[in-house]
């Protein structure tokens, strides 16, 4: 708990770059829950974060920009409220922190080629149309020629 957070092997968060705020939780918990601060909410401002800084201008870029959308006033906010116990908060947010930062720090997927059906499979798709087609036209064709005469 005391240690700090290794992302991958280029980056690892200093404890005193995260700061830590706590309040009580809601929720059913007991006589304790209205004494205990609980709800664990977990800070970091990776635009001032010396272990980013560290890592390199084009991996700090790549993790801002992926971090875009969960950034409130610059900063990553995590909060939790799961368990009781304040020590078992912290460390969710912790473990948190640290998957939502290898999620971002992910290179990014290969690119999708487009490819085509198979002849095969053109054909059958086809002769399947076919066979429907004529199923229904047998059926309209009876209503009609009773109707007819």
């Amino acid at each position: 708990m005391d240690a700090p957070l290794r992302v991958n092997e280029r980056l690892t968060i200093g404890l005193d770059e995260l700061n830590w705020r706590f309040s009580r939780s809601s929720g059913p918990g007991g006589q304790g829950v209205n004494t205990a601060d609980s709800r664990v909410e977990l800070t970091w401002n990776p635009g001032s974060s010396v272990g980013l800084a560290a890592a390199g201008e084009a991996f700090r870029a790549r993790l801002l920009d992926r971090l875009a959308g969960r950034l409130v006033n610059g900063s990553v906010v995590i909060a939790v409220s799961e368990h009781r116990a304040q020590l078992r908060n912290r460390e969710t947010a912790r473990l948190r922190l640290i998957r939502i930062l290898r999620d971002a720090l992910a290179p990014p997927p290969a690119a999708r080629h487009p490819s085509r059906p198979s002849r095969g499979s053109i054909e059958r798709r086809l002769a399947g149309k076919k066979a429907r087609s004529a199923v229904k036209a047998t059926r309209s064709s009876r209503g009609h020629r009773s109707e007819d005469q």
